[in-house]
């Protein structure tokens, strides 16, 4: 029995935006239309995601301005979790600060150990405009809190601090798509 379409298969593969750029810095703007195209931004963001072999993608980190993101993200237990947030307010993060592996799509072979709350409640809408709530604990909590950080233009980096920070910023430097313009452009 078929069950649709897997989210993806009919999106294109977006190049990523890596660290340096100014579209992951500036705030996304609210979604207004739901329509056919931003049907294709979501199926696009799918796609770019899985030909990176993400677990989240924001829309900013292919280059759009609007607040959405996409997931395909598991939890602790290993329950897998599959979605799209427009307009992705959090409504809840508490539980323990859980200070995990965090890596990220537009900081390549990047990973530190990054505080999180270790629970999370995500509002917003679907691509239709149907309202969605969506609750994560562990990993998936952790991929949600990311994804929202980037919608305001932040970064995982940003939560790190003293010798992580340093290791971070270091490495940043070293990598071969570091931006140009020396340790001021990494300290963004």
């Amino acid at each position: 029995m078929r069950h649709g379409a897997i989210p993806g298969s009919r999106g294109a593969v977006r190049p990523l935006r890596l660290f340096g750029d100014p579209a992951l810095r500036a705030p996304c703007e609210e979604v207004t239309a739901y329509d056919a195209e931003l049907a294709r931004l979501i199926e696009d963001l799918y796609a770019t995601m899985y030909a990176a072999h993400g677990v989240g993608l924001a829309a900013n980190q292919i280059g759009v301005g609007l607040r959405v993101f996409v997931f395909d993200c598991p939890d602790d237990e290993d329950h897998r979790h599959l979605g799209h947030v427009v307009n992705p307010r959090p409504v809840a993060a508490d539980g323990v600060t859980v200070r995990g592996p965090e890596g990220c799509l537009s900081l390549p072979g990047l990973e530190a150990g990054t505080p999180r709350h270790d629970h999370v409640v995500i509002e917003g809408a679907t691509m239709t405009g149907e309202p969605v709530r969506i609750e994560g604990t562990g990993f998936f909590a952790r991929c949600l809190q990311h994804e929202c950080d980037h919608l305001d233009g932040g970064l995982f980096i940003d939560r790190l601090a003293g010798l992580r920070r340093r290791r971070a910023l270091r490495a940043i430097r070293r990598a071969p798509w570091a931006p140009t313009g020396g340790a001021d452009a990494v300290e963004a």
